[in-house]
């Protein structure tokens, strides 16, 4: 009779859901409702179009697409 072989062990990180592209910030944090308007509070970027927003850092505004960089 053979001996059964031993559990694998679970991969790090198995079971977690992936996140979407771009799911970091919320809606919340990028539009803010002004009357019956919705303004962006973040910038597009200039290269890759509408829907692809900018970082907005300390001293700079970033692309995590295309890595566009411009200083403030």
């Amino acid at each position: 009779m053979a001996a059964k072989p031993a559990p694998k062990a679970a991969k790090k990180g198995a079971g977690k859901e992936k996140k979407a592209p771009g799911a970091a910030r919320s809606r919340i944090q990028i539009y803010k409702v002004n009357g019956d308007k919705l303004e962006r509070t973040t910038r597009f970027c200039p290269k890759c179009g509408p829907g692809i927003f900018m970082a907005n850092h300390k001293d700079r505004f970033t692309c995590g697409h295309c890595n566009y960089m411009e200083k403030k």
